[in-house]
């Protein structure tokens, strides 16, 4: 199985995300879908977009663990966060996790309007194992 990053002549070149990523088969793909700021308990962890974006990346992890993938295998992240908010928290929580030394996935980011109760940020995933 092959995962190429790429980002062609032409683009925008940024250590924080690739243009796309190319996966050869065959694979494993694993679609996570949408993560909020929720604890085990099912509690909302608290009221900033920075302890939520933990919140959802400790969720990711713990998903991909569960079928021997790690944060690296993830090849797109959508993420949403709710307007008016800054997405710097975010981003910082971002950083905390990443491995520089890995090829940056494809990312979209949107502002929407709300998500559900007390939700500032949500990420969905698509991973390549």
């Amino acid at each position: 199985m092959g995962v190429r990053h790429i980002n062609p002549e032409g683009l925008h070149r940024s250590p924080a995300f690739s243009q796309a990523v190319v996966v050869e088969q065959p694979a494993k793909t694993i679609y996570i879908g949408g993560q909020n700021g929720v604890g085990a308990d099912g509690k909302v962890v608290g009221p900033t977009v920075g302890e939520q974006a933990r919140q959802v990346f400790r969720n990711l992890v713990t998903i991909l663990e569960s079928e021997g993938a790690s944060l690296a295998n993830i090849v797109h992240w959508r993420i949403a966060v709710v307007d008016g908010h800054t997405f710097d928290e975010g981003v910082a929580a971002f950083q905390e996790v990443w491995n520089r030394a890995d090829p940056p996935p494809a990312i979209t980011v949107h502002v929407v309007a709300g998500l559900g109760p007390g939700f500032l940020v949500e990420v969905d995933a698509v991973a390549v194992v």
